[in-house]
C-alpha cells in the first residue's frame, strides 16, 4: 500500500510540475507571465505578484502588473519564485553545469580549472538561447607556490616565480579568459602535511597586478594567520572561512575596515569535519530526477581523517555568527567538486547552514543572489527586476519561513526557457 501511495504522490508531483511549463515555443519568443506567485527579487520578497518574461529578460514584476492578452500564462498557485542561484565557489568539471542547473543554480563561480574552453564558456554565458547548463565564470589557473596547494591534482599549473613576474603572470591569465585572480595562501598546517606557500611579498604583487587590470583578487586561506596576510595584501574577498581557531577581534576589525567579503563554504567544511549531509537534502521528494546517483555518491563521501577534526566544527558556526554580527558580507558557496559535496544540492546545504549559524532566511537568500552579483560585478544576475536575465527557480513553499524550501524545486528557467527547451 505504501508503494501505491508513493506512486500516486510522484504522479501528482509530475502533474503539478507540468503546470509550470509553457506550451510549445516558437521562433518569436513571446511573453510569459507567472501569476499568483511570491517573488524574491534579490533583495526582498514581493507577495501575490505577477512576473513577466520577454526575450530572455524580466519585463515586469509586482502585484499590479497587467498580463498582456497574447502572453503565455504560467499559474504559480502561490509558489515562490527566486532568482537563479549563484554558487560563489565551485570547481566545475564533468557534468557540473547541468547538475547545478537542475537544482536551480544558474551561475557558477569556478575557483580553479584549466582554461582550455574558456572562449566557449564566455560565449555561452553571454547568450540568451535555451540551454541545460549553468553559466560559468572562472579564475582559470590559480596562483600558488611551486609544489603548493593546487599542484597535487595532476594538472600542470603555471607558477609565478617572483614578485617581479606577478604582473606578467596575471596578464597571461587574463589573456586565457580568467574573470578574476585566485591566490593560494596554504601552508598545509590544518591538514597535518606541510606545503610550500606564497609569501606576503608575492601575494601583494599579485593583488596589485590584478587590481591594475581591473579584476578582483580573491584568496584561499584556511587559517586565521593566512587570512590576515590576505587582508593586509588588499584582496577583495576570501573564498573560504578559516576554522583553525576562533575569529579574533583583530581580524574582525581588519575585515570590516577593508570591506572584504567571505565565502564560508560550509558544506566542504562539514565534510572535512566529520559531518554528514542531512536527509532532507538527499532524500526529499525534490531529489527524484534532480540529484543523480553519481551526486548521491559524492555527497556520501568524506575527507580522510575528518572525524579527528569534528571537535572544531562548532568553531565554524561561531566564526560565521561573529563575522555576520560585525557586518562582514557573506557570499554563499559550496566548494562543490570535493568529497561530501555535489554541484547544486550543496548550495542549498550552504544556505541552511548559514541560517543555522545566525543569518535570517532573507539574508541567506541574498547571499546566493544579489550579494555575489554585486561583489563580482555580475550585471543582470541574482535579481528579478526589469532588465535582469530571466534565470529563475520556482519552489514549493516559502523559503522565508523555512530556508530548506529552496530545495523543493518545481521548475527551473534559464534565459527565459525551462532547461532542455529549444527554439526552431
Amino acid at each position: 500500500m505504501r508503494s501505491l501511495y508513493g506512486i500516486i504522490a510522484i504522479v501528482l508531483a509530475a502533474i503539478a510540475t507540468l503546470l509550470l511549463l509553457p506550451g510549445p515555443v516558437d521562433g518569436k519568443r513571446g511573453m510569459t507571465a507567472f501569476t499568483d506567485v511570491r517573488v524574491f527579487d534579490g533583495e526582498r520578497m514581493i507577495e501575490q505578484a505577477t512576473l513577466l518574461i520577454s526575450d530572455g529578460r524580466i519585463a515586469g514584476i509586482g502585484p499590479q502588473v497587467t498580463v498582456p492578452e497574447d502572453a503565455t500564462v504560467v499559474e504559480g498557485r502561490g509558489r515562490t519564485v527566486l532568482p537563479g542561484l549563484i554558487d560563489a565557489h565551485v570547481h566545475a568539471y564533468g557534468n557540473a553545469r547541468s547538475d547545478a542547473l537542475r537544482m536551480g543554480v544558474t551561475t557558477l563561480l569556478d575557483m580553479f580549472r584549466a582554461p582550455t574552453d574558456q572562449p566557449l564558456i564566455i560565449n555561452q554565458r553571454e547568450s540568451l538561447q535555451p540551454t541545460d547548463q549553468a553559466d560559468l565564470f572562472s579564475a582559470g589557473y590559480l596562483a600558488t607556490a611551486e609544489g603548493g596547494h593546487g599542484t597535487q591534482y595532476g594538472l600542470p599549473v603555471p607558477v609565478p616565480e617572483s614578485p617581479e613576474t606577478a604582473e606578467a603572470w596575471v596578464e597571461q591569465r587574463l589573456e586565457e579568459g580568467s574573470d578574476y585572480i585566485k591566490i593560494i595562501i596554504e601552508d598545509g598546517s590544518t591538514w597535518g602535511r606541510p606545503l610550500p606557500t606564497l609569501d606576503a611579498a608575492m601575494v601583494e604583487a599579485l593583488v596589485e597586478a590584478a587590481h591594475a587590470n581591473d579584476v578582483l583578487a580573491v584568496a584561499h586561506a584556511s587559517t586565521q594567520s593566512a587570512a590576515k596576510m590576505a587582508v593586509r595584501a588588499g584582496v577583495d574577498g576570501l573564498v573560504h572561512l578559516f576554522a583553525d581557531q576562533p575569529v579574533d577581534d583583530e581580524f574582525i576589525e581588519m575585515a570590516s575596515e577593508a570591506g572584504i567579503w567571505i565565502v564560508p563554504t560550509t558544506p566542504v567544511l562539514a565534510a572535512s569535519h566529520g559531518q554528514s549531509v542531512p536527509d532532507w537534502l538527499t532524500n526529499g521528494d525534490h531529489a527524484e530526477g534532480r540529484i543523480s546517483p553519481q551526486q548521491q555518491t559524492m555527497l556520501a563521501q568524506s575527507f580522510p581523517g575528518s572525524g579527528m577534526r569534528s571537535a572544531r566544527w562548532p568553531v565554524v558556526f561561531d566564526n560565521i555568527r561573529k563575522l555576520h554580527e560585525a557586518g562582514v558580507p557573506l557570499l554563499a558557496g559550496s566548494d562543490a567538486g570535493n568529497p561530501g559535496t555535489a554541484h547544486g544540492p550543496s548550495l542549498h546545504h550552504e544556505l541552511a547552514l548559514l541560517v543555522e549559524a545566525g543569518l535570517t532566511p532573507a539574508e541567506a537568500l541574498r547571499s546566493a543572489t544579489g550579494l555575489p552579483a554585486r561583489e563580482f560585478g555580475l550585471e543582470g544576475r541574482g535579481c528579478l527586476k526589469p532588465g535582469c536575465r530571466a534565470d529563475l527557480v520556482v519552489v514549493d513553499g516559502n523559503p522565508l519561513e523555512d530556508i530548506r524550501h529552496t530545495a523543493r524545486i518545481a521548475a527551473v528557467w534559464k534565459n527565459g526557457f525551462p532547461p532542455g527547451d529549444s527554439v526552431e
